[in-house]
């Protein structure tokens, strides 16, 4: 593949071959996106696209950003569209190329950048969030690895680091399994798995309890799991071994709650904005904010705003 420059969304990070490295995130990605249909009835809400990027091509440069270079798809039918926009598409390059359309064409292969690989698995059944983790397990095999949800768009603050590129740093100091947490309205606390835990210095608290998706009344806390997790291999036996759980689904939290018997999970309170884009007002806020700060069309859209009977 031509090694076009890279953009500023990849950002560059030194000392790959550090032992506590994250080289490769998850990505699941089979879910059906009923919450925007009709328009996700023959397209993948993870292509859904927030300005001129599509929700999974931010989950994949906040990977990259993050030194990791591996990113696996967990995907299902109808989801070729994703396969599609990482792969290579000779016919649009060849066009821009004979075009003159040089910036184009490199932003088409920026896409991909050439020391970034694809890899691709299905997710036969609808069976929950850990079941879609563990269909990575083939191609993850026995290291520590991320999992990013894509519905999630979370963004650094002015300029700082992303969210998993923070998360990465946290897990080369401590080696031990990270989630990302926000404090969430009482109200919520069903729509989140929910941390109890002590402060354990800076971002971090040592997790002493997790549920997923407890009543307000029954919530241990306020502390709301977001779409970020660094796992270290052993979760892939707990998932194994987990019953159904919240909704008849085997649950990501469930097999975490296990793995705290064996080993130290923290929670990571994360410096960054998160838009739950699994929502239309959460994906509505993200594309106001983010085409606000849009080199090209920030300024125009800011004064087009402000004309609006609001």
């Amino acid at each position: 593949m031509h090694a076009a420059p890279l953009p500023a969304p990849f950002r560059e990070v030194s000392d790959l071959s550090a032992p506590t490295r994250i080289r490769k995130a998850v990505f699941p990605v089979a879910g059906l996106g009923t919450r925007f249909l009709p328009a996700t009835k023959a397209s993948p809400k993870e292509m859904l696209p927030v300005v001129d990027k599509p929700l999974i091509q931010y989950a994949v440069e906040e990977a990259y950003e993050a030194g990791i270079r591996d990113m696996v798809f967990v995907t299902g039918r109808s989801k070729r569209a994703i396969e599609d926009h990482f792969d290579t598409s000779y016919e649009l390059e060849n066009e821009l190329e004979n075009a003159g359309k040089q910036e184009m064409l490199e932003l088409v292969r920026s896409v991909s950048p050439a020391d970034m690989n694809c890899l691709f698995v299905r997710q036969p059944r609808s069976l929950g969030l850990g079941h879609a983790v563990l269909c990575a397990e083939p191609l993850v095999g026995d290291e520590a690895f991320a999992v990013i949800l894509a519905d999630d768009l979370m963004v650094g603050v002015n300029g700082s680091p992303g969210v998993m590129a923070q998360m990465t740093a946290a897990f080369e100091k401590q080696g031990r399994s990270l989630i990302a947490v926000q404090e969430v309205p009482a109200e919520h606390t069903r729509r989140y798995g929910i941390v109890k835990g002590e402060n354990a210095g800076g971002a971090l608290l040592r997790v002493d309890e997790i549920v997923e998706k407890p009543a307000p009344e029954k919530a241990p806390s306020r502390m709301g799991v977001a779409g970020r997790y660094v796992l270290t291999p052993r979760i892939f036996e707990e998932i194994r071994n987990q019953p159904r759980g919240v909704g008849g689904e085997i649950q990501l939290t469930d097999a975490i709650a296990r793995l705290m018997q064996h080993e130290t999970v923290y929670a990571y309170q994360y410096a960054g904005k998160r838009y739950d884009c699994g929502s239309k007002e959460g994906f509505l806020e993200a594309t106001v904010e983010l085409a606000l700060q849009h080199p090209q069309v920030g300024a125009h859209f800011r004064e087009y705003l402000k004309t609006l009977a609001l």
